[in-house]
């Protein structure tokens, strides 16, 4: 028990009327609030001590939770024992577990998983058996009405929430699982990823296709320059937004400590979601993380999700000593095995009113939470969504890790703020998304067919009139520093965003209608434009040698003047490209960071012609393998977060 969690207890608890015993006058008795002087008797009836009943008092107070949830969260009761003896207070047999097997799913069962107070058992040979989990604030009630009708007792058994979760998640599995991959098609068919090409876009792409190749057989030098200037075209407009985001920050008055004032009333339940697949090596590292988060132990939901048959991960999550707070949830193997089904197959036994996505690897800021809580208190309802900035700590590593520590300071601290900033579409991280759970889950929670599911929800959400904000105090990650794994996860990063940008793109018109005619281009630019660049870089160098080439003395079928207007864009394209990917990645790098990345900075033409290849191998996947999720394998932390890079939140 962490009696010391809150150093100024006593301080509060004279503010509220709570005396703690030791320091209040001997004859006196702690003035406790109405609502908690039930569970306050219960638990003295237990033999528990006075000065530990008025410590939990106080954090009960502050917290807005029971003094039985906090009793149970500090670890001074075991959850077993304490059930029990509420079992006896009742006279009630008491089921230390429940058969699966006996448990009746029943429609609405799930709710369960959230508030588990109820649950059917139905016996082969004996009537059936309510089992139920009392409470300390309602048990005086609950036994008078037991004495008033004795048959009650032969109706009912008492168990624990852990005993309860436990065996309707088991009870429900192949149901909750079939719900899980058909919510979204059944609901939205048209924000699924589960159908590549829908029928009218597989004539187009076919009919355009058609049209290009037959004109390139017949009219070839026309074709090449109608493509060069497409190509010049997408290219500029890519490199001008993300000029638009480097002006704006460096325009951008550089305040001191973002103060956020804490809101009125207790902390929230907040869910924490991991979802880990042959992550065993890992698992120390992620509960030491997830330990150190600034949040009451109350009310912290945390649920590692794991697939059933990941025997070494569930063995490693087995081994550690784990709160009451966390919950492992093992989802039965199905198909698509991807991060967001395991995602959504625990979404709806979510119970806080906001909800984090966390990959195994991170290393949380411990003030995170709070600041998360804290924006969405002051920010705007339609604030769905606020991303928390990703870190790179080992970029010393290898100059893969230097251009991928690059990019995401670039991407996470100066490109998506601006986004915000301008309430434009956002493109979401992985990880660190904090999400208001209720609306996470009426908009359909994560497409379980959809390989970037991040960037997919990120769309939808803005698209369904919701926006997305961004925080500052950071995740911190390690990037791969291998060519193998580096394009494995990279392709399936493009081959999400190819699923994102066809599921967007099924009626354009609507789209328009839905976002507005800005974001729409935005959207087109931030993934249509990351896709096709991406595919087309090395045809547009070959572009550039061609006409340098012919710059020199060779025929053209064009004008000179002509021909040096696209060379000089493309010089403009190629180069500035590079330098603007750069200059975002400095101006979102601390003092501190910059001198990891030394001058790996010039290997940014190889680094692209690598994306180049990951975004040709995800268009060969996306039709021979779709749903293949490429699996980035994970080691615990080499390199440690650099003070500088904190952001300070007030």
């Amino acid at each position: 028990m962490r009696l010391a969690e809150y150093p100024d207890d006593i301080a509060f608890a004279t503010a509220i009327g709570i005396r703690p015993v030791g320091l209040a006058h001997p004859t006196e008795e702690p003035h406790v609030p109405p609502r908690l002087m039930a569970e306050a008797r219960l638990f003295r009836r237990l033999g528990l001590s006075k000065t530990l009943i008025s410590a939990m008092l106080v954090r009960a107070n502050r917290h807005g939770t029971t003094l039985e949830a906090e009793m149970l969260a500090s670890g001074v009761l075991a959850e077993d024992i304490y059930y029990e003896a509420l079992a006896e207070i009742l006279r009630l047999p008491f089921l230390r577990q429940l058969d699966p097997a006996q448990v009746e799913d029943l429609p609405g069962a799930d709710s369960q998983l959230v508030d588990p107070s109820i649950i059917r058992l139905r016996h082969p040979a004996r009537p059936p058996v309510t089992a139920i989990v009392p409470s300390a604030d309602r048990i005086e009630s609950f036994r008078e009405r037991l004495e008033l009708s004795p048959m009650l007792r032969t109706m009912l058994a008492a168990t624990t929430p852990s005993a309860l979760r436990t065996a309707l998640w088991q009870a429900g599995r192949m149901r909750r699982l079939r719900e899980t991959v058909d919510r979204l098609f059944g609901t939205l068919p048209e924000a699924s990823a589960r159908i590549t090409l829908w029928g009218r876009q597989g004539f187009y792409v076919g009919t355009v296709l058609t049209t290009l190749l037959a004109l390139a057989i017949t009219e070839p030098v026309i074709a090449s320059l109608l493509l060069h200037i497409v190509l010049t075209l997408l290219f500029f407009a890519a490199f001008l937004v993300r000029l638009v985001a480097l002006v704006a920050e460096r325009r951008q008055q550089r305040g001191g400590a973002l103060n956020l004032t804490p809101p009125a009333g207790p902390r929230p339940v907040y869910s924490i979601f991991v979802a880990l697949y042959r992550e065993a090596a890992v698992v120390p590292q992620l509960i030491e993380t997830l330990d150190k988060l600034a949040w009451p132990t109350a009310c912290l939901d945390i649920k590692l999700i794991c697939e059933a048959d990941d025997e070494a991960t569930l063995a490693a999550l087995g081994a550690m000593r784990l709160g009451r707070h966390y919950e492992i949830v093992a989802v039965p193997p199905g198909h698509p095995r991807t991060k967001p089904k395991a995602l959504s197959y625990a979404l709806g036994a979510a119970r806080g009113t906001y909800l984090v996505i966390y990959d195994a690897e991170d290393r949380v800021d411990p003030l995170q939470l709070e600041e998360a809580w804290r924006s969405f208190e002051a920010a705007a309802p339609d604030i769905a969504c606020l991303q928390a900035p990703l870190i790179i700590t080992n970029a010393r590593e290898s100059w893969l890790s230097a251009l991928f520590a690059f990019e995401y300071a670039g991407l996470f601290r100066v490109l998506l703020p601006r986004l915000a900033a301008a309430r434009l579409p956002m493109p979401l991280g992985g990880t660190s998304n904090h999400f208001r759970t209720r609306v996470l889950q009426d908009v359909g929670g994560w497409d379980p067919y959809n390989v970037t599911e991040d960037a997919d929800l990120g769309m939808r959400l803005y698209r369904l009139g919701y926006r997305c904000g961004t925080i500052n105090r950071p995740t911190y990650e390690e990037a791969p520093t291998t060519a193998s794994a580096w394009l494995g996860q990279r392709t399936r990063w493009f081959k999400g965003w190819l699923q994102t940008w066809l599921v967007l793109m099924r009626r354009p018109s609507q789209l328009v209608r839905d976002m507005g005619l800005w974001p729409c281009f935005v959207f087109q630019v931030l993934i249509g434009g990351l896709i096709l660049s991406s595919l087309a870089h090395p045809l547009l160098i070959f572009y550039v040698g061609m006409i340098a080439w012919e710059l020199f003395g060779q025929s053209a079928h064009v004008t000179e003047g002509f021909k040096l207007v696209l060379f000089t864009v493309d010089i403009i394209n190629i180069f500035g490209s590079y330098a603007i990917f750069v200059a975002l990645g400095r101006a979102g790098m601390t003092p501190d960071e910059r001198p990891a990345t030394g001058r790996r900075w010039a290997m940014t033409p190889a680094y692209w012609l690598l994306m180049s290849l990951a975004a040709w191998r995800a268009v060969r996947e996306l039709r021979s393998n779709p749903f293949f999720w490429n699996k980035t394998a994970h080691r615990p932390a080499q390199t440690t977060a650099s003070a500088g890079t904190v952001a300070e939140t007030g």
